[in-house]
This record gives structure tokens, sequence and C-alpha cells, in this order.
């Protein structure tokens, strides 16, 4: 039975979202390009080329495609969160950074999770490689993108709704964004992040695409301790134009203290030029501001495209 759903999310955007007077001035600041360009750090962007590990009893992994795509393995199965593999996505926006995992290299995925239908996080070229049985978990009024195009195991949630797939829990909770995907449908779907738990095993998210805001001590109230959080990091400058979607560095280790969570794994940067910080910089004040918040440096999973790491039981805490 296909759920009912509002004609509008537009009551859960935390901030007014930029109207055509901030557009005009972008476009005279020079676009999400500025005055230089972001890309010219693009050398600094690490990178590796290594095969999956291979998990032994109780381990979970993370790795990295680049931008918010993510790898996770946990309870023996294998999770896709927003698979981005394309050469570009729509507004001529090509990659710079190469997929940190070959698509034919993927182990057979269990299920995906879609954290909202910008085109950097759905990507319809890298969504039709999948099998159609394939099981979708998708925000509360996208799930009919997925039906067009022929899935059949494709699950909606609201904010705080859950699911389980192949004896993994998923949780939908909130986000500080919004969503577009064409002319007439501003907000049309929800957006969100991803908690993920496998029977026994640790507590992973994925935060999705968000501003700073409340709703991460909200998810910490929920959630006392999350193992590890993949948190977004980059496409924040100008801070007057990006504020009310994309956190900052500073602001992404508060909501990662907010969550309650242990240990930080970056995401959003060094794959796309969305804006105009420079493409290393999302990093270098990822750093700074872990430090500065007192966090132990073993606890920020500072990845390079391409890397996973692995979680033990006997590392968890």
């Amino acid at each position: 039975m296909t759920r009912q759903w509002p004609k509008s999310f537009a009551d859960r955007v935390t901030e007014p979202l930029p109207g055509r007077r901030e557009f005009l001035r972008l476009v005279r600041e020079g676009g999400f390009r500025g005055k230089e360009r972001p890309e010219r750090e693009l050398g600094e962007i690490p990178t590796v080329d290594e095969p999956l590990p291979q998990l032994t009893g109780g381990q979970s992994s993370l790795t990295w495609i680049g931008h918010a795509s993510y790898l996770i393995r946990t309870g023996g199965r294998a999770i896709l969160a927003d698979p981005v593999w394309s050469e570009a996505i729509p507004g001529r926006i090509r990659r710079r950074t190469a997929p940190g995992l070959p698509w034919d290299d993927l182990p057979p995925i269990d299920a995906v999770v879609i954290s909202h239908n910008h085109y950097d996080h759905l990507d319809a070229p890298t969504i039709r490689r999948l099998p159609r049985r394939t099981p979708i978990l998708a925000p509360a009024a996208l799930g009919s993108w997925f039906t067009r195009r022929g899935f059949t195991d494709v699950t909606e949630l609201d904010w705080w709704e859950q699911h389980t797939v192949a004896g993994v829990g998923f949780e939908f909770v909130p986000a500080h964004h919004w969503t577009r995907r064409g002319l007439r449908d501003l907000n049309h779907t929800l957006w969100g992040g991803w908690i993920i738990q496998a029977d026994g095993g640790p507590v992973i998210y994925h935060a999705g695409d968000s501003a700073y805001g409340h709703r991460f001590a909200e998810i910490g109230q929920r959630h006392h301790h999350i193992d590890v959080a993949m948190m977004p990091i980059g496409a924040y400058a100008p801070r007057w134009f990006m504020g009310s979607a994309h956190a900052d560095p500073a602001q992404a280790v508060q909501a990662s203290l907010d969550a309650h969570v242990q240990r930080m794994a970056w995401m959003h940067w060094g794959t796309f030029v969305l804006s105009q910080e420079p493409m290393a910089e999302p990093a270098r004040l990822t750093r700074q501001a872990w430090a500065a918040a007192g966090r132990p440096a073993e606890d920020l999973w500072d990845l390079a495209i391409g890397e996973t790491r692995v979680l033990s039981p006997a590392t968890r805490s």
C-alpha cells in the first residue's frame, strides 16, 4: 500500500534558503568558484588504491568511495550510502577524483540508503547499475523515483522510523537540509541521515547532508553512543550562502559531539567543486577543530578516498 505524504516538507526546513538576491550576489562574486579556482589544491586530496580487506567475526568496516558515497559492511552485509560513481553530475559538474573502489570490485549489495534527492547524492546512472531487486531505503515521498525505474523492494521512511533488511536495522534520522531535483519540486521529498546497526554490532551513522543545528543533539538523546559517524565537512563557502544547508568543519566536529559520536569519518569533500573553499581546506580545518575540541587523534577517521577502516568488537567502547 502506498503511503500518503504531505505535498511539501517545507515546514521541516530549519533556516530560510538563499533567494534571488543571494544568487545574484553569488554570481557577482564569481559563482561557486569565486575569484580563485578551488581545485588548485586537487593534488592534496588523499587517494589510495587498495583491495577491500577481508572481515573476520564481528568486524565492521567503512570504505570511502568519494564525496558522500560509502560502502558500509556490518553484520555480514554490504550497504551502499548515497552511491555516486558517475564521471559528472548535472550542471556540468565533473568529478575531480576517481571513485575509491571500482564498481566491479564491490561485493554483492544487500541494501542501499539514500539521504536525499540532490544530484550529488542520488545519481541516476549509478542507481541503474544495481539489480532491480536490491532493497532501497529512501526518504519520505522519494520511493516513486525508484519504483518508476523498476526497483521492487523500496521502503520510504519518515524521521525516526525504522526498518530491517537482512538482519540489519536502519533508522532514518533528521538533518538540516532541503530537497529539489527539478523546477517545481522544492521540498516535495524529505531529507535526513541513517543510523545503521546489525544485531550486536556497532552503531553507525551516515549523516547525509546537513547544516549545523539542534537535530544532532536530538539524535544524541536517542542514541547515547554512536561508534562511528560519517559527517559532511565540505561545500560550506561562502557561509552567507551555504550556511543554511552545509556545516563547516568546526560545526561538523561540534555536531559529532552533540550526537554522542566516538569516531568521526569525514565526507562531502574532495570529489566535486560545489563551493568556493579550496578543495583540501575542509581536511585541514577539520583536523584543527578536532584537536581544539580535545578529541583523540585516533578517533578522527581521516580517510583517503578508497581507504577502508575496520571496527573490531575489541575496539568499541
